[in-house]
């Protein structure tokens, strides 16, 4: 037999067993599970033998009473819930049946954004999916959405990276130099980006060239300063909180500060330049053969979106 040859003959019965494990874990017993896929008791345990033979490890310890996930039937077995879920869905697919969403959606947002904007869509969805089992990961770091194994990612930026990824945007807004007032009354108000030198600025290190702050002014010219960064932090939240405690100068999408702009708590410098514009996209693989739970998610994103600012 080649090697070839004997890849093959793994691949072949690469799913062999994983319906019905899942199904024993999904019903709790081999009893449940003979009912619920029309087999005898004997042939669900026969194919659960068969299955950890093949994969090398238990993956359920077994009483005359119970059963429970090992953990590495655990980390199994939501891969292959996962997996059976998919295959429902492809069938459905071919079958063009209609498809409600399930399974797990993993999504990606930055925490600021997400604070903001998401929760009302995030509880919107939770009712009408039940289904679904949402997996969010609120972090303002930029995540790799297939090395890290993500459904959707919610990015905001001023210039959108190329990209064979699909992305949609859902929302747009201003992004501003701001300072607090008592900032202000201690270290003076700038008049021009040159003027920020002197100044302690908070940045923002998710940014490639964070120290690094370009302005384009309603003349038509443009012009950029390096400032120096008194603090360097990867949280947009951390960034405002040290703003309005009087730390510094920054630059904040307008969706981080609504609350602090509309109390007129934090000043807005620099009005002869003009405020770049901050848009948020949902960015996720393909639009071909988009699942369910992933399409739903997006039109419910754009359905709740402000609608003067998207």
């Amino acid at each position: 037999m080649t090697h070839n040859d004997l890849i093959s003959s793994k691949e072949s019965n690469l799913f062999d067993g994983m319906v019905v494990f899942t199904q024993v874990v999904e019903c709790g017993s081999f009893s449940g599970a003979a009912i619920a896929t029309g087999h005898s008791n004997s042939y669900i345990s026969k194919t659960v033998n068969k299955l950890e033979a093949r994969v090398g490890v238990r993956l359920l310890n077994r009483t005359t009473r119970s059963i429970s996930l090992t953990p590495e039937g655990q980390a199994y077995f939501e891969q292959c819930q996962q997996l059976v879920l998919d295959a429902h869905d492809a069938i459905a697919l071919l079958t063009q049946s209609h498809i409600e969403p399930k399974g797990v959606l993993k999504v990606s947002c930055p925490t600021s954004f997400a604070e903001s904007h998401l929760q009302d869509v995030v509880s919107e969805f939770m009712h009408q999916y039940p289904d679904v089992n949402l997996v969010l990961d609120l972090n303002d770091r930029q995540v790799d959405l297939v090395q890290d194994g993500f459904d959707l990612v919610i990015r905001a930026t001023e210039q959108l990276a190329e990209s064979s990824l699909v992305c949609r945007k859902i929302y747009s807004c201003n992004g501003y130099t701001v300072a607090s007032h008592d900032y202000l009354k201690r270290f003076g108000v700038p008049k021009s980006p040159e003027q920020l030198k002197s100044h302690q600025c908070i940045c923002y290190s998710n940014l490639k060239q964070s120290t690094k702050w370009s302005y384009s002014h309603k003349n038509g010219t443009d012009s950029q300063v390096e400032v120096k960064a008194k603090l360097l932090c990867n949280s947009a939240s951390m960034e405002l909180a040290m703003v309005l405690a009087g730390h510094g100068v920054c630059r904040l999408p307008e969706f981080v500060m609504e609350t602090a702009l509309k109390d007129k708590t934090l000043a807005i410098l620099l009005s002869d330049y003009l405020a770049p514009t901050i848009d948020v996209y949902a960015i996720y693989p393909s639009r071909k053969h988009l699942s369910p739970k992933v399409r739903c998610f997006i039109d419910l994103l754009v359905e709740k979106m402000p609608k003067t600012l998207a």
